[in-house]
């Protein structure tokens, strides 16, 4: 079973694959703010689904690349993960 991915990973993600650097615990205490609050674009979020399967070998989702805040993406995310395994 894949471990859950959590806000610090979240936020390395972001930072390696879309240059944006966010505290893990600002996102872990601000569950609603969104993405674009952070200073992520949509581009961003694509390297990041992108770097989550290539990781995890298998397909993430069109419906991660919609979500809006941190909170949502890894409910979706680890979501998939763990789904049928």
């Amino acid at each position: 079973m894949n471990a859950p991915v959590t806000y610090e990973e979240l936020a390395a993600l972001m930072k390696g694959r879309a240059g944006v650097s966010v505290d893990p615990k600002e996102m872990a205490t601000r569950p609603e703010a969104t993405f674009e609050e952070f200073e992520l674009d949509s581009l961003g979020l694509l390297g990041i689904v992108a770097e989550l399967e290539k990781r995890y070998e298998r397909p993430i989702g069109e419906e991660a690349e919609t979500c809006k805040t941190p909170r949502a993406f890894l409910e979706n995310v680890n979501a998939q993960l763990t789904a049928g395994v």
